[in-house]
């Protein structure tokens, strides 16, 4: 099995500390190819300092919804010029998040409409981040596409089975994470059974969501193994095979890991 982790944090807490034990294990789980997210502008260093020591782990600069408020300068220019880094392979997460309100939602639209932008003139994938905001979510990105194409994921799914088929529509992939494999995720895996393999990622938004059999522990990248296992077997299809897909898709999106 080979694997590409789509979206995890390996320099937050949990996971910094023991940055090269976590990558070996996600290695020896088969884990060829990690996105490293950055959430606030102050790990954008660190987070492309990883990328730089590590072959197989690659970058993206972005500002959380969580972290809106306190990033009122971070704009579309200043997104541009850090993607020119060559170890940032996309944009983000931003999105939407009514969920918590850690910052005002008209900041969060505002935040999140300069992060498509940059997508747009980068041609960088954005990594979307909804959380009880599908409407919001869906009319931005219908305008911000219908301004010019972009490229970009749904992380970490949870929503709708219709907002999937309005981000597929839209030429947006979608990026599955350990929640499928809870088991009050019903909903999740009725949707997760008919994504379109052309256009699915799996992840595990580490330290965050790890997946049965690893629930309450840190969640690290070698456990996308685990979450790979369960969908494929959700899905009926072979686990390897749907592993190459997975990691096949992320190389596509995230075309800049491939020069």
């Amino acid at each position: 099995m080979k694997l590409a982790d789509s979206h995890c944090h390996l320099n937050y807490k949990g996971l910094f500390e023991q940055q090269g034990d976590v990558l070996a294990r996600a290695r020896e789980s088969g884990v060829a190819a990690m996105l490293n997210i950055s959430t606030r502008e102050s790990e954008w260093d660190d987070i492309i300092a990883t990328a730089e020591r590590e072959s197989d782990v690659w970058a993206t600069v972005g500002i959380h919804p969580h972290e809106a408020d306190t990033h009122p300068d971070v704009d579309t220019a200043k997104l541009v010029a850090k993607a020119a880094h060559p170890r940032v392979v996309g944009i983000g997460e931003s999105g939407l998040d009514y969920y918590y309100d850690h910052s005002d939602r008209d900041r969060q639209r505002a935040s999140f409409r300069a992060h498509l932008a940059a997508s747009r003139e980068t041609q960088l994938p954005i990594v979307v981040h909804t959380r009880d905001a599908e409407a919001d979510t869906a009319d931005i990105l219908r305008e911000e596409v219908g301004k010019g194409a972009l490229p970009g994921v749904i992380h970490c799914f949870t929503a709708s089975g219709e907002f999937a088929d309005i981000a597929l529509d839209l030429g947006f992939y979608i990026s599955i994470s350990g929640i499928v494999t809870f088991k009050n995720a019903k909903d999740l895996q009725e949707t997760a059974v008919r994504l379109p393999r052309e256009r699915l990622l799996v992840e595990t938004d580490a330290p965050f969501l790890a997946p049965v059999p690893h629930r309450g522990k840190t969640g690290e990248p070698a456990f996308v193994a685990d979450t790979c296992r369960f969908l494929a077997q959700l899905r009926g299809e072979d686990a390897d095979a749907l592993a190459d897909v997975t990691r096949e898709n992320f190389h596509r999106l995230f075309a800049k890991t491939r020069a």
